[in-house]
């Protein structure tokens, strides 16, 4: 209990050097995507700032085996563990990436700006229609070359474990014909707790996983499933936290299981 009290100031200390640290790099990226007219400038542009914010916010960024990503066009999956993911995989990926980002955040602030000028995808989780005309829309622009990234469990919970995975990033990668490249981020959840706790220093860590070849057959409507458990089990092995695939998007098991739950459960 002392020692909690000794730490709290420090831990606020703490804090509101890596919101001002977050807020300066953010809006410096601001203002330089305004200004930059090329979006491969752009993008490189914010990789530096995010690499920036990370070490100067105590939170070093360690990327493993950088070099399982093809030189050309692939689709890299990470899971989803805290607001900051995004940044890591900005600072950890080469500038050449669109990032696929659910639409709520098009309304950030700063950040809908900024994800604006970054040529980022928007997709509605919630309205079928919608979600299917912007899965389109991603769609369109991976056959026209581009690099994507996608979070393929859409959002993140507070209980750590992995969650069922869309099926959007797979369709694309089977229709483009391109690898799909799974990634491991490690130490976002506690740097930036999905609790809404403060902030804590500590090391990030992106582990880039062995790149899969969807199959040749584009029209195979097994094919996208397929890829999706087989890039879901090897996340699911490199990470180490529990599956949560019985659980809806809030990280609890829906009714059905925890009714099941509750006549086995022990004191």
């Amino acid at each position: 209990m002392l020692q909690a009290l000794l730490l709290a100031p420090l831990r606020l200390l703490y804090a509101a050097w890596a919101v001002a640290a977050f807020l300066v790099a953010g809006l410096s990226t601001l203002v330089l995507l305004l200004v930059l007219p090329r979006m491969q400038q752009r993008r490189a542009a914010a990789r530096a700032l995010a690499r920036a914010f990370l070490a100067v916010a105590g939170m070093p960024l360690t990327v493993k085996f950088p070099e399982r990503i093809p030189m050309g066009q692939c689709v890299v999956i990470c899971n989803h563990a805290s607001y900051l993911d995004g940044i890591v995989l900005t600072a950890a990926l080469p500038p050449c990436f669109t990032f696929v980002i659910k639409r709520e955040m098009a309304h950030f602030p700063l950040a809908g700006p900024l994800l604006r000028r970054l040529g980022s995808q928007f997709v509605e989780r919630f309205d079928r229609h919608r979600s299917a005309a912007d899965a389109r829309r991603v769609l369109r622009n991976a056959t026209q070359g581009s690099s994507v990234v996608f979070f393929p469990e859409g959002t993140f919970t507070r209980t750590p474990g992995l969650l069922k995975f869309h099926l959007g990033a797979f369709v694309t990668a089977v229709r483009v014909g391109c690898p799909l490249v799974p990634a491991v981020v490690r130490g976002t959840r506690r740097a930036v707790p999905p609790s809404g706790a403060l902030p804590l220093p500590g090391r990030i860590e992106l582990e880039i996983l062995s790149p899969l070849a969807p199959a040749a057959e584009a029209d195979d409507p097994e094919a996208a499933p397929r890829l999706r458990e087989a890039a879901r089990n090897a996340i699911l092995a490199a990470l180490g936290e529990p599956d949560l695939t019985c659980c809806d998007d809030t990280g609890r098991p829906p009714d059905r299981a925890r009714a099941r739950s509750v006549p086995v459960s022990r004191p």
